[in-house]
């Protein structure tokens, strides 16, 4: 019985750390406490601690319910309640990490990527280039990896004059949340950056308006700062956008 006691507050104040782990790990990050690596890390921890909790405090509720331990089961269920919490947050992550490939520059013009101009100057410490592909990724392999698990990502035909069509977009990127960086209505673009809430990664989007017989064409360029992988983010950023253009 002494057993089950003393487990139950193991279990439980585990679980308490695990969660602890999930949220100061991210938050380390974003303000320059933590590295990227050690970040990730933590989060992995806290991951499998929550598993490994939520499987001893379930063994352990049947235990304290034969001994008729009320309280203690309670104190179990909480655990195992608390130890969910990463395994949510942490499950659609490493979920949508398998399922898309390992890209962080996505484009609706593979052909011929919008360029960044002024968002240059924000990128100086920057992981990734704004090159579109690498040595590891040349382009072509880069647009058919894209093309393949986006093939929603195109360019949007409009109506509208290339002056309309940028502060249309200047409008629609403020409403979502980017902060503009810069709009040049003469030269069709609109650059601006989104900042995730969790970990403060950026991501750097351009908009590029060209001129067409019937009015203008949007092609749309997210790229990310850091990370090999965006986990499908860029894209549902660019597809958000078109969607509410």
């Amino acid at each position: 019985m002494e057993e089950i006691k003393s487990s139950t507050r193991v279990f439980l104040l585990a679980a308490v750390i695990m969660l602890v782990i999930l949220l100061t790990g991210p938050l380390g990050y974003k303000f320059g406490f933590i590295d990227l690596m050690p970040t990730l890390v933590s989060l992995l921890v806290a991951l499998m601690g929550s598993v490994l909790v939520f499987i001893g405090a379930f063994v352990f509720v049947f235990l304290a319910n034969k001994k008729k331990l009320v309280k203690n089961r309670n104190m179990l269920l909480l655990s195992m309640a608390l130890s969910l919490l990463p395994m949510i947050v942490m499950g659609p992550q490493i979920t949508r990490t398998v399922s898309v490939p390992p890209i962080h520059d996505i484009t609706t013009d593979t052909e011929n990527p919008p360029e960044f101009y002024e968002i240059v100057k924000h990128r100086v410490h920057a992981a990734n280039d704004l090159a579109y592909g690498s040595e590891q990724l040349p382009a072509r392999e880069l647009a058919a990896m894209q093309l393949a698990a986006y093939p929603n990502v195109k360019p949007l035909e409009t109506g509208l004059a290339i002056e309309e069509a940028v502060s249309r977009a200047e409008s629609v990127l403020k409403s979502q949340g980017l902060d503009i960086v810069s709009v040049d209505p003469e030269a069709g673009l609109v650059e601006a950056t989104a900042t995730t809430f969790w970990f403060g990664f950026k991501d750097d989007l351009v908009v590029r308006v060209t001129g067409t017989e019937g009015g203008s064409r949007i092609d749309v360029r997210s790229i990310s700062r850091v990370g090999q992988s965006d986990i499908g983010v860029n894209a549902r950023r660019i597809e958000k956008f078109l969607a509410a253009f």
